[in-house]
């Protein structure tokens, strides 16, 4: 399954349902069949990019790799990184463009994904000292760029720092920070984007699993 944001509405690619598996049409969620030709997946991203009423669209074929092959084809992709930071059990979200975040950004050319989310991370908090814990699940969203469509992968990661003090980078629209308890940040998260939450949500099962291992 893959999961892609566009325009705040979850576009979840997946194959075939199984014979005891509900998908269900909603007012809120639509669910659609594959064609097979890719000018069908530019038509639900053309409905998307006008309209943010529904909340989820499931699109669905026999070949899921064939259906995602043919949705990254249709866009320009940017590969990026990025991490949730944790200071003891209290997590690092940044505000910017008026959602919560958290810091990432392109990866650049010689750099492997750990590597640009370490250098991300320090450069837009200005936190030096982190240690990389285990990766999270990959996000992908759609944006336009100079009449471009972009499909955008984040590769995210745990971190673990001991510093507190935060020099944000302004530069990057970063206005604000601040360190939250993030099951009670989910709860009431205010304005954030669909697939921050779902990495937040990520972390958190990872960290609760950890602790029930040790």
């Amino acid at each position: 399954m893959y999961k892609i944001y566009i325009n705040q509405t979850a576009v979840i690619l997946k194959a075939a349902p199984s014979g005891d598996e509900k998908m269900e049409q909603t007012e809120s969620k639509l669910v659609l069949r594959y064609s097979g030709k890719k000018k069908f997946l530019i038509n639900v991203v053309d409905m998307l990019e006008k309209s943010s009423r529904l909340e989820q669209v499931l699109v669905w074929f026999e070949s899921l790799d064939q259906l995602w092959s043919d949705f990254q084809s249709a866009f320009f992709p940017v590969a990026a990184a990025g991490g949730v930071v944790f200071r003891d059990k209290m997590a690092l979200v940044i505000y910017r463009r008026e959602h919560w975040d958290l810091p990432k950004g392109k990866i650049e050319k010689g750099e492997n994904a750990e590597q640009a989310a370490i250098r991300e991370v320090r450069e837009e908090t200005g936190l030096q000292e982190l240690e990389l814990g285990p990766s999270l699940k990959d996000t992908w969203h759609i944006y336009s760029f100079k009449d471009k469509r972009i499909l955008k992968t984040t590769h995210w990661y745990i971190m673990y720092t001991g510093q507190e003090e935060l020099h944000l980078q302004h530069e990057e629209d970063i206005e604000d920070a601040k360190w939250v308890d993030p099951v009670s940040f989910l709860e009431r998260p205010g304005p954030v984007y669909g697939n921050i939450k779902d990495v937040l949500v990520d972390a958190c099962r990872q960290l609760n699993q950890s602790t029930h291992e040790d």
